[in-house]
């Protein structure tokens, strides 16, 4: 029973921080998105 709570709880944080990864990466893809169009204007 303790496995499986366990099990359960760890699934939860993995897919918690998957989420939480995935924002970060878009807010890093906006902002080299930035760089480039700012590198364009040059």
């Amino acid at each position: 029973m303790k496995r499986t709570v366990f099990a359960i709880a760890a699934v939860v944080v993995f897919l918690a921080g998957c989420n939480t990864i995935a924002g970060i990466g878009k807010d890093v893809q906006r902002a080299g998105e930035a760089v480039e169009d700012v590198a364009k204007k040059k």
